[in-house]
């Protein structure tokens, strides 16, 4: 099945966001230093990651502009709940009214169907609802099929240059092949799935 005859990724999407925004809307304000499976980020840096930098980013990238991808300089603040789900529906607008098969610039040369950024902005949105969730132990029910999605899109792109120490993705965590899907997700992008806070110290 080609790029673009697949099926439509905005759905899972969706998905990847709803369930992000749910676990956000957990966490409680006494829970912002938590430490996070992400190594050296706590739960406020985390939720800042998320919802100052990547959904005005990946906004960017669903235009089919170019991201910078440099921190900004806007702090998250204590209302991140609905400053996440009033970022995520520009965000989602934004894709409604996009034309997923516009062919973009790779950034290492080639093109691709702009609909090929929508499966990176679903594993992010997956991996770092799992993050979240552990942090603050939150007992939910993570979407199986999101991980799926993440898992096999992210073997194909995460490349082993990519990994390792002051890099963007940790060393891959060994997890058995029949281990439960969130586990080989978040191994293969470099987290213990044991991870628990108790452990980060």
């Amino acid at each position: 099945m080609s790029p673009q005859t697949g099926p439509n990724p905005l759905i899972l999407l969706d998905r990847a966001l709803e369930q992000c925004a749910d676990v956000i809307a957990s966490i409680g304000a006494n829970q912002a230093h938590l430490p996070t499976p992400c190594h050296g980020w706590d739960v406020q840096t985390l939720l800042h990651h998320l919802v100052v930098q990547d959904l005005h980013n990946f906004t960017v990238a669903a235009r089919g502009e170019k991201v910078d991808w440099q921190g900004s300089a806007t702090v998250v603040g204590a209302d991140w709940s609905h400053r996440f789900r009033d970022s995520a529906a520009v965000l989602k607008r934004t894709w409604a009214s996009a034309d997923l098969n516009r062919l973009i610039a790779l950034p290492g040369g080639g093109e691709a169907p702009l609909r090929s950024r929508a499966s990176q902005q679903i594993a992010e949105f997956t991996v770092h609802a799992w993050d979240l969730a552990q942090a603050t132990g939150q007992r939910v029910q993570l979407d199986p099929a999101l991980a799926e999605h993440s898992l096999l899109w992210s073997q194909r792109m995460l490349r082993p240059e990519f990994r390792g120490r002051d890099k963007t993705f940790g060393i891959e965590v060994p997890v058995p092949e029949d281990a439960p899907v969130y586990d080989r997700l978040v191994g293969w992008f470099g987290r213990d799935p044991h991870w628990t806070p108790a452990s980060a110290h």
